[in-house]
């Protein structure tokens, strides 16, 4: 039995693209980055706007609403105005499915 939280078709996210998902009550942005994906919260940390709606560049992604800028891989702030870094979580493809562990 595996672990972990099922989200999405690997399919539904194209390649350098984002997405959103609701995994175990929480709102999570899934990245796919030239084919591999990254998983993190959603919410940035600055003013908890909808990371998922920003725009990704290789593996950076800036918030939609003040800028602010945070790495993927990692949920690093890359540049401000946030200070807190976003949660990151695993994410593995099982088959066809995305899965993550919150």
């Amino acid at each position: 039995m595996s672990r972990g939280t099922p989200l999405a078709p690997v399919t539904e996210i194209p390649e350098n693209a984002l997405r959103a998902f609701e995994a175990d009550s929480n709102r999570i942005a899934v990245a796919n980055v030239s084919g591999t994906f990254y998983a993190f919260s959603d919410v940035c940390t600055h003013k908890r706007c909808p990371l998922s709606k920003g725009a990704l560049d290789g593996t950076t992604v800036t918030c939609p609403c003040h800028g602010s800028q945070f790495d993927v891989t990692t949920g690093a702030v890359l540049r401000g105005p946030a200070e807190e870094p976003v949660p990151s979580y695993p994410i593995r493809v099982e088959g066809n499915a995305l899965v993550v562990e919150i």
